[in-house]
């Protein structure tokens, strides 16, 4: 029988993400529109969509090995399991997403502990009720089935813990944020078996390795160009790069080739530069991956 490790793949707001993660990291998975099993180029693998309020749970179980999702989730779950490592992407930015604790614009609520005797409504139950259990704080935790802001608005809660990136939603419903309870960011995760397995987690270990290599590849650009050998001390200090660039003389020249990795939006900003200092040839490409 051949070995087999099942990926649990977000479902929803992660779900195209991480298939364009993966593809740049080396692996096309195709998600077909009517089932939950998308094929992925890679026969030791077998792709599941779950969604991500549920993988924890899945992944703790043994269902499946090994699966992404929100560090919120897993939280909220309470499941044993191992996390192997962070993945920061999300469907807005590569900003972690935020559990906040959120009342109304003109509420007297300044902290965590004036809600005591209050209800909250909420997402996010097991978690919140946990939180201001550890301090002691008697509240009223109900959940919501969405349109959270919108119950304390109308006066159904007196406050909620409610998920943002940039809380511009909320300033924009004339909330107020009370307290950040929690940071959460995609993660990997796996279940004590298949981390036990030497070959599950060898493989688990090299699809992490390569996720974040294109993880890290996101944004940068690389910068290749010619320059006269007596102008390599000036120009490589308007160059940045992840470590010193690397300079080779050119054969039976005095020039010398440069290369460099670099944000792309600097690019703009340091080329007119470059060309100020001689440089000729200059060619940016790129980059799927930077291990």
């Amino acid at each position: 029988m051949s070995k087999e490790l099942k990926f649990g793949v977000p479902k929803g707001s992660l779900e195209n993400a991480t298939v364009e993660l993966f593809k740049k990291a080396g692996w096309k998975i195709t998600v077909h529109s009517r089932n939950y099993f998308p094929s992925i180029d890679d026969e030791e693998m077998n792709c599941k969509l779950i969604r991500p309020q549920e993988m924890s749970k899945y992944v703790e179980r043994g269902t499946i090995d090994v699966g992404i999702a929100g560090r919120d989730w897993v939280r909220e779950n309470d499941s044993d399991v191992i996390e192997v490592c962070e993945m920061v992407y999300s469907k807005v930015s590569r900003r972690p997403a935020r559990w906040v604790l959120v009342v109304t614009g003109d509420s007297k609520v300044q902290k965590p502990e004036d809600l005591a005797g209050t209800t909250i409504s909420t997402e996010l139950v097991g978690f919140t009720k946990r939180y201001f259990a550890e301090r002691n704080i008697p509240v009223n935790v109900e959940f919501s089935w969405g349109a959270t802001e919108a119950k304390v608005v109308d006066g159904l809660c007196e406050a909620i813990v409610e998920v943002t990136e940039t809380g511009s939603t909320i300033k924009a419903n004339g909330l107020r944020i009370v307290s950040e309870l929690m940071e959460s960011v995609p993660v990997m995760i796996v279940n004590q078996a298949a981390w036990a397995d030497p070959w599950k987690r060898g493989k688990i270990e090299r699809i992490a390795t390569m996720l974040q290599s294109a993880l890290s590849a996101e944004g940068m650009v690389g910068l290749k160009l010619n320059a006269p050998g007596d102008k390599v001390e000036a120009i490589t200090k308007v160059l940045p790069s992840l470590n010193n660039p690397t300079v080779s003389h050119l054969f039976n020249s005095d020039w010398v080739s440069i290369e460099s990795i670099l944000p792309e939006k600097e690019v703009r900003h340091i080329v007119p530069e470059l060309m100020e200092l001689g440089a000729e040839g200059i060619v940016e490409y790129p980059l799927n991956k930077i291990i």
